[in-house]
């Protein structure tokens, strides 16, 4: 059977954060950051195993205790310059323990508020698609363009936009294939779409933010103070 993997980028430094500290690490209701996104991968019984892709010069993960997600995480020091890099660096290392034809989850570390039926509704709709896809949400908001000092120069219909969430889901090979070729895109569908394929939005709810900015973390927590089950 076609199986699934979870692949977390967390190599990156958040800078924007304002913090000397990796954003992944920060404190969320007294835990790091990335042990919600990580918990709620390792807790889905659709998704095989849980990689992490971390620095190599990580100093801060051995000074956490994973071992109540067993062998359902396994962490890989070999993250790159760029996500790009570390996604594609990540799949190289688990090349011996996947097949090609095996969907890789590829999700950001910086998504603590990922929730169950955002996993389910992606598998459940992607499973047997040809390409696959991501979560996304459609834009509400009224788009404006800017130019150079910051006054609006144009409106941007918003109509047929949608923000781009993770997890985002790709077969393994085909994955491996179009990061090799564009190694300079931000998220991995782009890598497909230069393939000259067209990936699946598979929608979702904006409870599934990403910490980007200080206040993030403040929505990330009150989300998962009140989810249901959690208050």
């Amino acid at each position: 059977m076609t199986r699934c993997f979870a692949l977390v980028p967390a190599a990156g430094s958040g800078s924007r954060m304002g913090s000397e500290q990796p954003k992944q690490y920060l404190s969320l209701l007294g835990q790091p950051l990335i042990r919600h996104t990580l918990a709620a991968l390792c807790a889905s019984t659709r998704i095989e195993r849980v990689y992490v892709v971390l620095s190599v010069g990580d100093q801060e993960w051995d000074r956490h205790d994973w071992t109540e997600f067993g062998d359902r995480l396994v962490p890989l020091f070999c993250g790159g310059a760029s996500r790009a890099d570390s996604v594609l660096n990540g799949l190289r290392s688990i090349a011996d323990d996947t097949a090609e034809s095996d969907w890789i989850l590829v999700h950001d570390a910086a998504r603590p508020c990922l929730a169950p039926w955002h996993i389910d509704a992606l598998v459940r709709e992607l499973i047997h698609d040809e390409v696959g896809g991501i979560l996304a949400v459609p834009v509400a908001d009224t788009l404006k363009q800017a130019d150079g000092s910051h006054h609006i120069a144009a409106t941007v219909p918003r109509e047929g936009l949608w923000q781009a969430q993770t997890p985002q889901m790709f077969r393994y090979v085909m994955l491996k294939r179009a990061l090799e070729s564009a190694r300079h895109v931000t998220d991995e569908a782009s890598a497909i779409e230069a393939m000259g394929l067209r990936p699946r939005l598979v929608r979702g709810d904006p409870t599934n933010l990403k910490v980007t900015y200080p206040l993030d973390l403040h929505l990330a927590e009150w989300i998962l103070q009140h989810r249901e089950g959690n208050e």
